[in-house]
């Protein structure tokens, strides 16, 4: 048996492992969309943390593995599946026509889809690519928010300077991006007079406008009434 075709059946041995155990399953969502890709190769996995790159038309999307590439002289098939620098589907060529037209570029020749057949291959800048890719990653961590849920506590017969109190601390939560449930619990017969716990979430949600919205209306558990507030939108 030659070297080719003991390296083609580690390739399947392999595949059949991917697809059983689907430890090398990346799930990416975009735009709505879903597409899955599991990359595997002889002696190596690929698994999670995706990197993305994207057709010149923005509908072809490919998943590559963060770790473990093989890429250039590191490739050992016969022949890939081309997609060019621009994204272009440039056929079927003999490994040794794929890298020279990488070579010629400047740039390099990775090895997208080892389990397809043949394996698909791409002609980019890597170090270029992976360089823009762990930027865009780090500006998207910069622009995520942790959203926590703060609570301020009510009663039904709560006095102004309290509800001022109470109405200052959830202004500033929310100015901070937080949401905020603000609750009243009724203990002993007050739990007949819902409507005066009502009007006190009503006016607090009324004192708040400027910089909340209700995302969560008044409404009663057990012997609690509770609304939730959300910051308005793009006003943090």
């Amino acid at each position: 048996m030659t070297n080719q075709l003991k390296l083609d059946k580690i390739i399947e041995l392999r595949k059949a492992e991917v697809r059983a155990s689907r430890l090398a399953t990346n799930v990416v969502w975009l735009y709505g969309l879903s597409f899955s890709d599991g990359i595997n190769h002889v002696g190596r996995i690929c698994v999670a943390s995706p990197f993305l790159f994207f057709s010149k038309n923005k509908k072809e999307v490919k998943t590559i593995a963060k770790q473990d590439l093989f890429i250039n002289d590191e490739i050992r098939v016969r022949e890939v599946r081309l997609i060019g620098l621009e994204g272009e589907q440039l056929g079927i060529k003999p490994l040794a026509e794929a890298q020279a037209l990488a070579d010629n570029a400047s740039v390099d020749l990775v090895l997208i889809q080892p389990q397809a057949k043949p394996p698909v291959a791409k002609i980019m800048d890597y170090g270029k690519f992976k360089f823009e890719y762990q930027k865009k990653q780090k500006e998207q961590r910069k622009k995520q928010s942790v959203v926590t849920v703060k609570e301020v506590r009510l009663s039904p017969t709560i006095d102004k300077g309290d509800f001022d109190t109470k109405l200052r601390n959830a202004r500033k939560f929310l100015e901070k991006g937080n949401k905020v449930k603000v609750s009243i619990r009724f203990k002993g017969r007050m739990i007949t007079h819902k409507e005066i716990g009502a009007k006190v979430l009503a006016d607090f949600a009324e004192a708040t406008q400027d910089v909340a919205i209700i995302e969560q209306r008044a409404k009663m558990d057990g012997r609690q009434m509770f609304m939730q507030l959300a910051p308005i939108p793009d006003k943090k």
